[in-house]
């Protein structure tokens, strides 16, 4: 049976022992704040794994050896475990969320030591006070919390003062960018107006941000051209950043929407990240290996582009997806305005009937959260049920649902293959990102369907697609989730297990990881993750959320 057990050492028995001279065989300098001992250590970058002991003395790892008889306040047996450097989720929406529950639950329990956010076009900053408002009605009424913030520091200032457990680090969203600059419908930008974009974008990466993202299929990022994207890259460029995009499409024309993302890494000269890499529906699976081939294509010829994806065949968005771009223009209200115009649905309902028939049908869209009370009866169930249920058509059902919930309902759509899954996440240039937030089984972070790419990506990739799929061997998926992503992003001395790097740390058994979480029951955590540190501090411990809260807002030096 697998030996895991700890021990400690109080200082005031380890200083007398060392006054005493009666080390056996250690000296001072042979202490340690935590020793982990007898695992095989995945240093991050690839290589076979060496088993060694690991000492750590503050939040900063101080040797890797045969550490013998030294002695520490805490000692880890990590007998028949791996030791990986912490996780780093390169690609989530976690914000708002860890002011609600500091702790990062679903994350930190899959072996996640880094929040990366900020994605999709959507970061809660730069925001006006228009938008403020109705922000803060949403968030008093979901979780009884204010926000009290404008720009990247105010939020990074509010993060820091909850004390969050993990560690955490964002891009600027260009939907909010634009939406604070310019505006929310369709228009295009004035000099004056681009002017305002490149500065402000410019002072939140001074500020901390790791660069842009883009959320071209969401409004009102999706009414920018190329060349506006071109020209606000340059200045991500120019100050060391990464433009990180949710493609303009990811079905239909998916291989033209790699083709721009590659055309503005080009003319831009900017580093370039992918986000969730995927061909949606069935006529377009046929197309991932070209999308592959474009993505190698860029790097032979010395493009900086990487992708990231999460082991999962759906997708997960917000139901106003549903709604032709035009639509969406303007504030919610504006929004619901259409919704109820009866010049207008028709032409709103032209556009969902194809949405659906193309994923297939609606029995492959599941509602996945509703904000209010009365509406929390749909969680869980297709479209499809729900339009019988109801007793209307499923766009009738998906409108009344959007004008109840004032357009805050999320779905969770099953439009991937799963071979091309396994292509992508095997591939040389894609890295794991969950695409999800980090919620909690219990608090007020517990409603919802939400999917399960929020509990379980990490473990998922460990266990079914490493150990049973055989799609990579351990160390290289241990680098996909954690040299790779420290790497895109610039991230300095976290990453990897290497003498004076910060001491994030994922211990986990290789034989029994894997998720727990499913689309119908999603908050359960994740199974086979032994223990994680966050700077030198445990925060899970035995498969238990500690409690500890040792995590740091991680600003971009630009």
């Amino acid at each position: 049976m697998m030996k895991k057990s700890m021990t400690r050492r109080t200082f005031a028995k380890t200083t007398a022992l060392a006054m005493a001279g009666i080390f056996v065989g250690c000296s001072v300098k042979n202490r340690y704040d935590v020793i982990i001992k007898n695992g095989m250590i995945l240093d991050g970058f690839g290589t076979p794994g060496m088993t060694k002991d690991l000492g750590i003395v503050g939040d900063k790892i101080s040797v890797l050896d045969n550490l013998g008889e030294a002695t520490a306040d805490l000692i880890i047996d990590a007998t028949d475990l791996v030791v990986a450097p912490g996780f780093i989720d390169i690609h989530t929406h976690t914000d708002v969320e860890l002011l609600v529950d500091p702790r990062g639950v679903s994350k930190v329990m899959q072996g996640v030591t880094t929040e990366v956010s900020g994605n999709c076009g959507y970061s809660p900053f730069p925001v006006n006070e228009s938008d403020l408002k109705e922000m803060n009605e949403r968030l008093n009424e979901k979780y009884g919390i204010t926000a009290n913030w404008n720009d990247i520091n105010g939020f990074l200032s509010a993060l820091e003062k909850s004390k969050i457990s993990i560690n955490y680090a964002t891009f600027t969203g260009h939907g909010s960018l634009r939406g604070y600059v310019v505006g929310k419908n369709d228009v295009v930008p004035t000099a004056e107006q681009m002017d305002k974009m490149k500065a402000v974008l410019e002072e939140s990466i001074k500020a901390g941000s790791f660069g842009l993202s883009t959320g071209l299929e969401y409004a009102p990022g999706s009414y920018a051209d190329t060349e506006e994207l071109i020209e606000l890259s340059k200045v991500v460029a120019a100050n060391g950043g990464i433009y990180n995009t949710h493609m303009r499409n990811e079905d239909d024309t998916v291989i033209e929407a790699i083709e721009e993302a590659l055309r503005i890494c080009k003319e831009a000269e900017v580093s370039v990240e992918i986000a969730h890499l995927k061909a949606c529906n069935k006529s377009n699976w046929h197309k991932v290996e070209k999308m592959l081939e474009l993505i190698s294509q860029a790097n032979d010829q010395g493009l900086p582009v990487k992708a990231d994806r999460y082991p999962y065949i759906a997708y997960g968005t917000g139901l106003s997806t549903f709604l032709p771009l035009w639509s969406r223009q303007g504030d919610t209200d504006d929004v619901l305005a259409r919704l109820n115009d009866k010049n207008q649905i028709k032409k709103i309902e032209e556009y969902a009937i194809s949405r659906g028939t193309r994923i297939g049908g609606w029995d492959r869209v599941m509602i996945s959260s509703c904000r209010t009370d009365e509406n929390k009866i749909w969680e869980g169930k297709s479209i499809q049920e729900c339009a019988i249920e109801s007793g209307t058509s499923e766009f009738e059902f998906i409108r009344q649902l959007l004008i109840n919930e004032r357009l805050g309902a999320g779905i969770v759509g099953f439009a991937m293959d799963e071979d091309n899954l396994k292509k992508v996440l095997s591939s040389p240039f894609v890295m794991i990102g969950s695409d999800g937030n980090a919620v909690a089984p219990d608090g007020k972070l517990a409603t919802g369907k939400p999917h399960p790419r929020f509990y379980g990506t990490f473990a998922r990739v460990l266990g079914k697609y490493c150990r049973e799929e055989k799609c990579f061997d351990l160390p290289t998926a241990v680098k996909k989730m954690t040299t790779m992503p420290a790497e895109k992003l610039g991230i300095k001395k976290r990453g990897s297990i290497v003498r004076d790097n910060f001491a994030d740390i994922t211990i986990f058994n290789p034989n029994t990881v894997i998720d727990k979480a499913t689309f119908t029951d999603p908050h359960q955590t994740a199974q086979g993750i032994e223990y994680v540190l966050v700077n030198g501090k445990v925060i899970v411990e035995k498969g238990k959320h500690s409690g500890i809260r040792s995590g740091s807002v991680l600003r971009h030096q630009a």
